[in-house]
């Protein structure tokens, strides 16, 4: 279920994340950081859904794109909440924007990896999540990390 961004590798994203340019007429390597939002989830805490949808909804209006954000938001959401409902741990949000758009990752520290399953009517909202993500996410993910996984989404700069 692992993914590639379009149009190359992933993108590196941490807590100080800055983009490289070099000038090539002094040589000079200049660093340039991205905006970027990082903030722990605590266990079992519904209170971090809405709030991370705000400071999303906050990150891209200082990027420009504030009136762009329902999808981004949305999908944000549904990462969060996996996240806090189905392990019994903290987990980290972080998001990036740059040139080429918006890239989210939701790190959690259970090394079970979510399983996508199509909806059934029956179901009422549950396991929908997944199936959003991929739907409107125009790349996503999940990256094994040494005590768990980061389930990740970008979105082009137009959608983001």
């Amino acid at each position: 279920m692992e993914r590639q961004a379009r149009g190359g590798g992933p993108i590196a994203i941490g807590a100080f994340s800055a983009k490289t340019m070099e000038d090539k007429a002094d040589d000079v390597t200049e660093q340039v950081a991205a905006p970027q939002l990082r903030r722990r989830l605590g266990r079992a805490d519904l209170r971090a859904v809405p709030e991370a949808r705000k400071a999303l909804r906050d990150l891209l209006g200082q990027w420009g794109k504030h009136g762009q954000s329902d999808v981004a938001e949305l999908l944000t959401s549904e990462l969060v909440t996996n996240a806090i409902v189905h392990t019994d741990h903290d987990a980290v949000l972080t998001a990036t924007v740059g040139p080429r758009g918006l890239r989210v990752e939701v790190r959690d520290f259970v090394a079970r990896r979510p399983r996508l399953r199509v909806p059934v009517a029956d179901d009422g909202t549950n396991g929908r999540g997944l199936f959003l993500v991929q739907s409107l996410a125009d790349s996503w993910g999940v990256r094994a990390h040494g005590v768990g996984k980061a389930v990740w989404f970008e979105l082009g700069a137009e959608a983001a």
